[in-house]
């Protein structure tokens, strides 16, 4: 797999939506050999994204951990947290296509999952694209120097 090949663990977080979407996800990386770094939640009971999506945005901006995957009942809430961060370009990803675009054309950095839209087979697919498509870089690479506000 292409995107993992730093050696880094993968952040993951979710809300109470996404929690047993996210066991899932960590059990499958964790059968392929993928280290993994769990930023929660640990439950199915009601929490709030922002708590578990900044820590994980930080450990991927930092380089700590790389790339993150994130999960909540849409993935809007959580995606919205994670753009936050001047250093995070996180995807709402549905289909295996949208992973492959989002890293070939975007870089992206976090894959967002809607954990009340897919499957586990289905997020299992899409986890598999992001993680084993490389970013193309050429003329993507100018307008994804412009994402930053810093930069204007």
């Amino acid at each position: 797999m292409t995107i993992i090949e730093t050696g880094k663990p993968v952040a993951l977080c979710s809300d109470h939506a996404g929690y047993e979407m996210k066991k899932e996800i960590i059990a499958y990386l964790a059968s392929k050999g993928i280290a993994t770094e769990d930023f929660g939640t640990d439950s199915e009971a009601s929490c709030d994204y922002p708590d578990y999506a900044h820590p994980c945005a930080l450990a991927v901006e930092s380089g700590k951990d790389y790339p993150g995957i994130a999960m909540c009942g849409s993935g809007n809430g959580i995606a919205m947290t994670l753009n936050k961060h001047q250093g995070i370009r996180a995807a709402i990803c549905w289909t295996p296509e949208l992973a492959r675009l989002a890293r070939a054309h975007n870089n992206a950095n976090v894959l967002v999952m809607p954990a009340r839209f897919i499957s586990v087979e289905a997020a299992k697919e899409i986890v598999d694209a992001f993680l084993s498509t490389p970013f193309e870089g050429g003329r993507h690479i100018r307008r994804i120097e412009k994402i930053p506000v810093s930069g204007l």
